[in-house]
């Protein structure tokens, strides 16, 4: 396939020079460019770096009846020698794909994606300080834009790229609730891909448990509701008797490529990984036996974020959250490929 050329139109100001690094909350300041191309008669058009603006829909926009719409989320960071790098952005883009394939939405070509992520992260890597904990956190997605209503398979899209500076999810380990009656997904859906409905449907028993006191819910699958299957943001992970364990990927599972880093970090390090069915009975086992149980979540935004606190069928446990976790041995690992401390054997860090 011959690469199309993006079409640059620089903003004439950043608003860089004035975002507080020390104070602000994660999505709310856009960066000043954003990239967009439109799908129309079997084709991606146009392709094209702007300064970021509003879109324009028409109210019979597919998008807003009928929920054709599926992102992506990685990360820029800047290494200790300045270099800028692009997280596994192929790995990103088959997960994409096999979204947008779900969804019945045109692929996007890898030259087309990768060259789009090279150009907008090159003109907005100013915004990556150097001597802060803060990232470029880069948001592809592709919703529906035809204009009509009819429940169908749009026929135009627009795919776009945005990005906004990035520091810690969850500055803080978290307390949760294992979820038995609501489901978020189940075999056969959509929950291993990331399109707006799964995040949607999944509101209600969230905010329900956030008023509870707790920060996230754990999910447990729709059959049985006895095996942990995802966090609202993360994949989880167990420690358990020098094993680290994490649910088997199904189609009610991301396959998270922080949830695959962390996997391939830990083999490296001669750790056992089990990837299969873990129940909360196990769990309150190992916990009323007074075994030493590490519980985290793992994802893009979330890194890995220590369980401090979880609820079992009304019952509270505490899982170690050490300064010796094995969990954060695991995070220094990847934080020192990302920033260029350690060797990056996977070739995992795209530089631009």
């Amino acid at each position: 396939m011959e690469t199309m050329a993006i079409d640059i139109h620089k903003n004439d100001q950043s608003k860089q020079s004035a975002f507080n690094y020390d104070d602000f909350n994660f999505g709310t300041q856009p960066t000043d460019h954003l990239f967009l191309s439109e799908y129309d008669n079997g084709n991606w058009t146009s392709p094209r770096i702007v300064p970021t603006q509003h879109f324009s829909l028409s109210p019979f926009a597919l998008c807003l009846h009928y929920g054709q719409t599926v992102f992506e989320g990685m990360k820029a960071f800047r290494q200790d020698n300045g270099q800028v790098h692009i997280f596994r952005p192929e790995k990103h883009h088959q997960r994409f794909n096999l979204s947008l394939e779900r969804m019945c939405m045109p692929p996007i070509e890898k030259e087309l994606f990768i060259n789009a992520l090279e150009e907008l992260v090159r003109l907005e890597q100013h915004w990556i300080p150097q001597d802060k904990e803060v990232s470029l956190y880069i948001r592809p997605f592709v919703f529906a834009t035809e204009p009509r209503l009819g429940v169908k398979v749009a026929d135009n899209y627009t795919f776009c790229i945005t990005c906004t500076p990035m520091g810690l999810y969850y500055p803080k380990p978290v307390k949760v609730k294992v979820e038995t009656e609501y489901v978020r997904a189940a075999e056969g859906g959509v929950g291993y891909v990331k399109c707006g409905g799964n995040y949607g449907a999944a509101f209600y028993p969230t905010q329900q448990a956030k008023e509870q006191g707790f920060d996230q819910i754990i999910w447990t699958d729709a059959k049985t509701h006895q095996f942990l299957e995802e966090a609202g943001t993360m994949n989880m992970m167990v420690m358990l008797k020098d094993t680290l364990i994490t649910p088997l990927l199904s189609t009610s599972i991301l396959d998270g490529v922080t949830r695959n880093s962390i996997i391939q970090i830990a083999k490296d390090k001669g750790i056992k990984v089990e990837e299969r069915a873990i129940g909360y009975q196990e769990l309150e086992d190992a916990f009323n036996a007074g075994n030493r149980v590490e519980l985290f979540g793992v994802g893009t935004a979330a890194v890995i974020s220590p369980v401090y606190s979880i609820q079992i069928q009304d019952k509270d446990y505490s899982p170690y959250i050490g300064d010796d976790a094995m969990m954060f041995q695991l995070k220094t690992a990847l934080e020192n490929i990302r920033k260029g401390r350690a060797k990056d054997t996977h070739s995992w860090n795209h530089f631009i």
